[in-house]
């Protein structure tokens, strides 16, 4: 019988083997379905997939760069438990799917598990006999040598993350690099989720602006209380908002609280810029949250992200432009199960 990509699908969808192991069975089994899963469990390449209820949380990443700083890759692996996070073989699994995803770089993680390395990695997690994972890898290329590439691993190996920059020459790219590690270091630390504010999602800030400022509200009520100074509460939380018509309104609600208070007009201009730059301040908690570049880097927080760039880019007599990052954090986004014992114990006595 002629194998189909039908079945091929419907094999690797009952069992969780890579699809090149089952087309191989199906094949042998002459398109047998029941047949080629139990040639699948004999060889030990479905075990892992009896796991596919359990959630796969804890784990590592891996980190690779180039020793010309032209390439780097970060890749999260996930495990059940941090106690086979730590396993030496384990480790060696990272190690080796960084290297694969590196070298060969894989479409996606379905192309990665359906490679001959998808048959290793099966065979490997049946050995350590626990549900593990390829979640996500991100590779980043440099597309010349004014293309400054660097990144970082914590320590712990739960947190990589790459930074790339545009530069106007190969010397300013070269000489970049210590800062955009250090970016690095400020993104593993800050957790942005987006490169800027202009990359947000305009239903997004709608969104999120009512209840931001509502909370910030709750908590001035708290502040209040315990008679500490209160935060000054904003009309809206995203440079994306901070129209034109609104920046001048603000200058002109600035100039009409400079006269009511007698501010000679001669000295205005000395004042307005930076009420100006407070009233930007704190109606933008939501970039300096969530967006690399407008964070205040933690080197130097009178300094945003972008603002050291441009200082680091002077320094060496050219410029810079942060172009793109990844972050990747294990277990992030996953919800993990909580067991209640006393709940299970009651459930199976009564």
């Amino acid at each position: 019988m002629a194998v189909t990509a039908a079945m091929v699908k419907e094999l690797r969808g009952t069992t969780g083997a890579p699809m090149m192991d089952c087309k191989k069975v199906l094949v042998e089994a002459d398109g047998d379905i029941a047949k080629a899963t139990e040639l699948l469990k004999e060889r030990g390449i479905a075990k892992a997939a009896k796991k596919a209820d359990r959630i796969a949380a804890e784990g590592l990443v891996g980190f690779k760069i180039a020793d010309d700083f032209s390439k780097a890759t970060v890749v999260e692996i996930n495990s059940e438990t941090d106690f086979v996070a730590q396993n030496e073989g384990f480790q060696n699994l990272v190690l080796k799917t960084t290297e694969e995803v590196y070298t060969n770089s894989p479409a996606d993680v379905e192309a990665l598990n359906a490679s001959s390395f998808g048959s290793y990695f099966t065979e490997t997690v049946t050995k350590i006999g626990e549900k593990i994972e390829v979640r996500r890898f991100n590779t980043m290329n440099a597309e010349d040598e004014t293309v400054a590439i660097n990144g970082y691993i914590h320590s712990n190996n739960r947190i990589a993350v790459i930074i790339s920059a545009k530069c106007d020459s190969v010397k300013t790219a070269e000489g970049i690099r210590p800062l955009l590690k250090n970016i690095a270091m400020h993104a593993s630390a800050m957790k942005p989720t987006t490169l800027s504010y202009k990359d947000f999602d305009a239903a997004y800030v709608e969104g999120e602006t009512k209840g931001r400022i509502e909370a910030l509200k709750k908590e001035n009520i708290e502040l209040a209380r315990l008679k500490k100074t209160e935060k000054n509460v904003p009309s809206f939380i995203s440079m994306m908002q901070l129209t034109d018509e609104v920046m001048a309104q603000a200058e002109t609600d600035i100039k009409e609280a400079l006269k009511a208070q007698n501010k000679p007009e001669k000295i205005w201009d000395k004042i307005i810029p930076g009420q100006l730059a407070r009233f930007v301040l704190d109606n933008t908690m939501l970039d300096q949250e969530l967006a690399l570049l407008d964070q205040k880097y933690v080197m130097d927080d009178k300094l945003t992200v972008a603002q050291a760039v441009e200082a680091e880019a002077k320094k060496l007599g050219g410029s810079v432009e942060i172009t793109d990052f990844v972050r990747l954090e294990v277990g992030e986004g996953i919800e993990k199960k909580v067991d209640d014992f006393a709940a299970e114990v009651a459930s199976q006595m009564s």
